[in-house]
């Protein structure tokens, strides 16, 4: 018999770590190769992990809601023959006796302890070791959500959670006390944060209590952290599309029939967003502290609609080398798989702006709020057929046009206003100039 790790596999170039969310499998369950043995959450994305052998689950290494790094073995399956290469590398890798002693001890510590167990609250996830580390130490849920973390997405560490109980041993510090952050700023701001009064929710027999999905609880960290990080500015336009109107109800039924694919006008508005950013580069960066990041591929965005009502938002990559045929595929297949919750973790990532089309629930215009490390984010309102003066060498009249409002944001730390004008103009400039002769 041998045993063979089961590791977290690598899920995209930006991909370090995921959140374990269900168990599909129990020990002493028959596997096969290829099957599922539980489920991960990255980001937004829900995957599955299927075990590369056939054997059988003899221990799992991780609970449900902990964080798992790329690369980190979350099972060990037993399987039948084969040489000991896994075992060998099982214990060459195991943790020195000395390690294992503390930790048991901490377990044992925690399981003594009086005080309510930890929980993982809002956003934020405490591994196991932080979790028994809180209660050996008698750490209380609101001490612990106080402390500030240095790990990804400022989650608690166990160096973090170690410097807190020697401080808090010296200074005796009250509740919700925080670490010292390393930016003396940062440790004001968190001060004064700390302080404010929280408002109180009444909650009578009448009301009924959701508690929030984690994609909700992610969405809800990412937009207030968004705001707080960015300078949000807008600037609105009223774009004539009358002439894309026309032309795509007059070649949608032959595109449909010849490619398979049904013609929105998502695509002709990414591939005028996509021509707007190669003329206004400096709209497809990214800030990163003190300095600016100049991105070399247009990476496009698209907010798509879940039948939960969440919104996730898969990318085109390299948006500025598709035609309109291979932009239609490519909305197309992102959106169809983004409802049925099959978008692997990486068609996620990487985006370098972003487009949601609010005009799909009825909206004329709207104020999106900017996907970080992005600086802009363009609305797209509802097409209306509108009465409009129409100029022309005879004179002006009224006419019946079709028209809809861009609302561009836009981070004003490092995009100025009339960038930010410019750029949305310079879309609305592609749309009303659409060649109705054009071949689809």
């Amino acid at each position: 018999m041998a045993k063979f790790e089961l590791k977290l596999p690598k899920m995209g170039e930006s991909v370090a770590e995921a959140t374990l969310t269900n168990w599909l499998k129990e020990v002493g369950d028959t596997i096969e190769a290829d099957e599922a043995v539980l489920e991960i959450a990255t980001d937004k994305v829900d995957s599955e992990v299927p075990s590369e052998v056939d054997g059988v689950l003899i221990e799992k290494l991780f609970n449900v809601d902990d964080v798992v790094q790329v690369g980190q073995t979350i099972a060990i399956i037993e399987t039948a023959g084969g040489s000991n290469e896994s075992e060998k590398a099982l214990t060459e890798s195991a943790p020195s006796p000395e390690a294992v002693k503390e930790v048991e001890k901490q377990v044992e510590t925690a399981k003594q302890a009086t005080q309510a167990p930890i929980e993982n609250t809002g956003d934020r996830f405490y591994s196991p070791l932080v979790k028994n580390i809180a209660a050996a130490e008698n750490i209380s849920q609101t001490e612990l959500d106080g402390i500030s973390g240095t790990g990804k997405d400022g989650r608690v560490t166990k160096n973090d959670i170690l410097d807190y109980v020697e401080n808090r041993s010296s200074e005796k510090p009250q509740p919700q006390t925080v670490v010292e952050a390393k930016n003396p700023e940062t440790a004001k701001a968190q001060s004064t944060e700390a302080a404010k009064p929280k408002a109180s929710v009444s909650v009578n027999g009448e009301d009924e209590i959701i508690e929030m999905t984690r994609m909700g609880k992610l969405i809800a960290h990412h937009m207030v952290e968004s705001t707080q990080t960015s300078a949000h500015v807008q600037s609105f336009v009223e774009c004539d599309v009358t002439n894309v109107w026309n032309w795509r109800n007059k070649v949608k039924g032959a595109f449909a029939k010849r490619e398979g694919e049904n013609l929105t006008f998502t695509p002709i508005f990414m591939e005028a967003v996509a021509k707007a950013l190669k003329d206004f580069p400096m709209m497809n960066i990214a800030v990163d502290g003190n300095t600016i990041i100049k991105r070399k591929n247009i990476n496009l965005g698209m907010a798509a609609a879940l039948p939960d009502g969440n919104l996730i938002v898969p990318v085109i990559k390299n948006a500025d080398r598709l035609n309109l045929v291979g932009m239609s595929k490519a909305v197309n297949d992102l959106a169809n798989r983004a409802r049925e919750n099959k978008l692997k973790p990486d068609e996620i990532q990487g985006g370098t702006y972003t487009v949601t089309n609010v005009g799909t629930f009825g909206s004329i215009m709207g104020t999106p709020i900017i996907n970080q490390p992005q600086v802009g984010i363009l609305a797209l309102g509802a097409i209306r057929k509108v009465p409009a003066v129409i100029e022309t060498p005879e004179g002006d009249f009224i006419g019946i046009r079709f028209k809809m409002f861009l609302s561009h944001s836009y981070d004003h730390r490092v995009v100025n206003g009339a960038l930010g004008g410019q750029f949305v103009k310079r879309v609305a400039d592609y749309l009303e100039a659409w060649d109705v002769n054009r071949e689809a």
